[in-house]
Formats: C-alpha cells, structure tokens, sequence
C-alpha cells in the first residue's frame, strides 16, 4: 500500500485551477466535443455485439479511474478526512460508468433499451452540460480536472454513439422510460444523502436534489432563497426538458438522414 500512496502522491501534480471559458476549457470541449461525434459516426453500422464490446471497456476504464480518484482524494487530497463526500460515486455523471459494466451482460429486452435510451438521452445531456457549467470540471490538481474533462467527454461519446448507431430510441415510449429511470435514480440520490446526512455533516448532495442546498448555478440561488425543495422541484423537470430537447434533435437528425437517403434512392433508380 505505501508504493501505491507514493504513486499517488507522485501523480499528485498542482497548479492554479484553470480558468472557466479559458484556453484549457474551451480547447478541450471544442476538439473533444468533435473527436466524440466523429468517433461516433465512424461506428455507426458496428453491430451491436462489437458496440458492446466498447461499452464495457469504456466501463471498465471509468471504474478504474473512478477507483485511483477514490484513492486519491482518501490518502493525499484530503488524508486527514474520514471521507471526502463531495467525491462519493453517485453523481449524475457517475450512472454511465455502472450502465457501461451491465449493458454488455443484458439481452435485448425492456431494461436493455432503457438504458440505451437513458444514455443516448440523459448522459449526453450530463456531459454537455458540464461543460457548460464547469465548476465541477476544474481543479487545483491537474490529474482530478483531466479526469473530470476526459470522463465528460465519454458520456459526450457514449450519447451520440447510441444515437449514431440507432441502439438509442426516440420514440415517446422510449423517453418516458428513460425518464422513469431519471425519477428512480433522483429518489436513490435522495436517500443516500438523506441516510449519509449526519456522518457527512450534510456534505452529500447526490444528483444535487437535497436536502443539501444546490451548489449549481441558478439552482444554488433558487436553494438559498427558497429553500432546497424548491430548487429540486424545478431542477428534476428541468433535466427531463433538457433529455427530451436531445432525443428530439436525434430524432429529426434521424429523419432527415433518412428523407436524404430515400431520395438518393429514387435518383439512382430514376
């Protein structure tokens, strides 16, 4: 264990946290945002056996990295903590990586499509977020913000792969069971935080649905001046309208492609 707390503390590299819309930000989410679209559509007639193959590698290298942060922040971040909370692995962003390591073990069937659909949905929306709103992003410690960055990126990734490759659905029934999935999720959050809430000294705020005041922005102010409640009411809506308005833009993508390829027929025949 100590060779590993000296790699650790090896790896340990500090600088000033970079600036949000900086070069560093804006670099990373403009090319990052075109590598993962294009990787993307490079895979798009891969078949779904070979697409799963990507998915758990994709999930076994985010668990990976989820452990070496875990560690990270227990034996050289925050040594002196019992735990650091704020890292606990039920955020939002952290679904994909547990989605990654059961999909490929799943036959075709209800739960398989749903978290098709909730990654295609829900985790590209996460991960284009975040890099909208980057405080989560960015750190004092250069291996935790190029983790945030690259992990990020991957839902990019993972979101327009299932919408490239069709694995994600668009249909109305498709979203609502994405969006049942979002609710089961959010009331998980809910509870770890409110089981967690004395031995994290009210620290935890998984999904940032409370009883924790929001940390978010908008949300954080909603939270402040009208309690935690209120900002969760509008905040869980708020997501599923952000999920629909991405299913909705695959979707026309989706048709259009389709109007394109249909014409291209006739012209051919003609």
């Amino acid at each position: 264990m100590e060779k590993f707390v000296d790699f650790l503390e090896m790896t340990h590299w500090t600088t000033e946290i970079p600036k949000a819309y900086g070069a560093l930000h804006l670099s990373v989410m403009l090319i990052g945002f075109f590598l993962c679209f294009f990787a993307a559509y490079l895979l798009r007639h891969k078949n779904e056996k070979i697409i799963k193959r990507i998915i758990l590698a994709i999930g076994v290298t985010l668990a990976v990295c989820e452990v070496y942060k875990q560690l990270m922040y227990k034996f050289v971040i925050c040594p002196d903590d019992l735990y650091h909370w704020g890292a606990f692995p039920f955020h939002f962003c952290s679904i994909p990586m547990y989605l990654c390591l059961i999909i490929p073990f799943l036959k075709k069937g209800v739960l398989l499509q749903t978290m098709y659909d909730f990654i295609m949905s829900y985790s590209l929306l996460s991960g284009f977020v975040a890099f909208l709103e980057p405080s989560g992003l960015l750190h004092r410690q250069v291996t935790m913000t190029a983790h945030s960055l690259l992990w990020h990126l991957v839902l990019v990734f993972l979101g327009a792969l299932m919408a490239f490759t069709g694995l994600g659905g668009v249909t109305k029934l498709n979203f609502k069971r994405a969006t049942v999935m979002w609710l089961a999720l959010c009331a998980i959050a809910f509870s770890i935080n409110c089981i967690h809430w004395n031995v994290s000294e009210g620290a935890l705020n998984m999904f940032f649905v409370g009883p924790r005041n929001s940390s978010l922005i908008i949300c954080k102010q909603i939270s402040e001046a009208f309690g935690w409640y209120v900002s969760t009411i509008l905040y869980i809506p708020a997501v599923s309208l952000g999920a629909w308005i991405v299913k909705t833009v695959v979707k026309t993508l989706r048709a259009k492609a389709a109007r394109r390829r249909t014409e291209q027929k006739q012209t051919i025949t003609a």
